[in-house]
């Protein structure tokens, strides 16, 4: 190469050095302004999030415990058994021998009618009788004389010294005075029939109470009439209760039906007796419910042998459903719902921060709940809850005690 040409290669390559190096510091320096311009945005960013402040909240720790699912019924007490006592005759009230509130026994007699004309019916009819009954006795008398007779023609026809004309004759007779006689005797029998009759109204004079499946302790509930009145058949006189034992009737929802069965164990308690409590137990269960109310008829029976309660007081009955001697147990008021799940939040000591966890409810009594699952421990917010998410930070405090973290 001439030295001329080297000469203006030279610059050349200077100047192509040059322009490279310039733009790789340009590179540079675009570089270094984006990663500051992040960082001034990144910074922008947090300044302007906003800060997640402390929610003070009130929480109880988990407990083992006993829990009894007891549940009250609202109803009302009814007699076991009632009925109304009334004449069977028309007739003039002549003496009530009972009042409101007094105990009977099967078979008391609590009422006379007049019986004057029932008695003269009986007389008449025991006359007729023994009137029926001398008519029977000539007649027999003369069945006997027409049978001898017929006996008589006969031998006499058998020699030859009646004739067939009279011994025809004879058997007539005596097939009359056979009728006569069977007359007689069905008289009898009706006569009798109406003596007997005459007798039960005579009977229908005198107004008792009975029944027939023995049973507690009968009462007279009400009165209808005085003595004196004037009473036509069948016209209450007075109503009967059966007081002992009395029958507690509920009303309980399907949730709850299931559950109970004839010959449960309850407890009655009552306004009237407050504090008291009566032992009952379940008798008997309708086998379908009303469609009004969805519910079902629930019978209790509830000795009463000092007849404290009365029919139609209003009670409450308490049946145990279920009762688990060592469950997991939280304050009812920390259950919520968050995102259509049931649960609870839990206090996390370590990061000191809600913590929501879904939970699976058992028996409920008044303030506590049950907990199925998950195992729960620990504590849970019994008090502003309803401003917590999970991982919310907590400023907490004990139930009954001050704030503190």
């Amino acid at each position: 190469m001439s030295t001329d040409a080297s000469k203006d290669l030279l610059p050349a390559r200077a100047r192509t050095g040059g322009g490279l190096l310039g733009a790789a510091l340009v590179m540079g320096l675009a570089a270094v302004g984006w990663f500051v311009y992040r960082k001034l945005v990144e910074s922008r960013s947090a300044a302007e999030a906003p800060v997640r402040s402390a929610v003070a909240v009130v929480v109880e720790p988990v407990r083992r415990a006993a829990i009894r699912d007891l549940r009250t019924f609202p109803g009302t007490l009814q007699a076991r058994s009632s009925f109304v006592v009334a004449p069977k005759i028309a007739g003039r009230l002549e003496r009530l021998a009972v009042n409101v509130g007094d105990r009977l026994e099967n078979g008391q007699t609590v009422a006379w009618l007049d019986d004057d004309e029932a008695i003269q019916q009986v007389e008449q009819a025991r006359a007729e009788l023994d009137v029926a009954r001398a008519a029977v006795e000539a007649e027999r008398s003369a069945a006997i004389r027409a049978g001898r007779e017929h006996e008589r023609v006969r031998s006499l026809g058998d020699r030859g010294v009646a004739s067939v004309a009279d011994r025809d004759e004879a058997w007539a007779r005596l097939e009359a005075a056979t009728a006569q006689l069977k007359l007689a005797e069905a008289q009898v029998q009706q006569r009798t029939a109406a003596l007997k009759a005459a007798e039960v109204r005579l009977s229908y004079t005198q107004v008792a109470v009975s029944w027939h499946d023995g049973g507690g302790a009968r009462v007279v509930a009400e009165r209808f009439v005085d003595e004196g009145a004037m009473l036509a058949a069948n016209t209450p006189i007075l109503s009967v209760l059966e007081v002992e034992p009395l029958v507690a009737v509920v009303h309980v929802p399907e949730r709850d039906y299931p559950r109970l069965s004839p010959g449960q164990d309850a407890v009655v308690v009552s306004d009237a007796h407050a504090g008291r409590e009566f032992p009952a137990r379940i008798a008997r269960l309708a086998p379908f419910f009303r469609e009004s109310s969805r519910q079902a008829r629930i019978e209790l029976e509830v000795p009463d042998p000092e007849a404290a309660l009365k029919p139609g007081m209003f009670i409450r009955a308490r049946v145990l459903l279920a009762q688990h001697e060592d469950a997991v147990v939280i304050p009812v008021d920390s259950v919520v719902r968050r995102d259509g799940k049931e649960g609870v939040f839990l206090a996390d000591e370590a990061e000191s921060c809600a913590r929501f966890v879904p939970v699976r409810v058992g028996i409920v009594d008044g303030l506590r709940a049950e907990v199925l699952e998950p195992a729960l421990a620990g504590r849970v917010v019994t008090l502003g809850q309803h401003l917590l998410e999970n991982g919310t930070p907590l400023l907490v405090s004990e139930a009954g005690s001050g704030p503190g973290r």
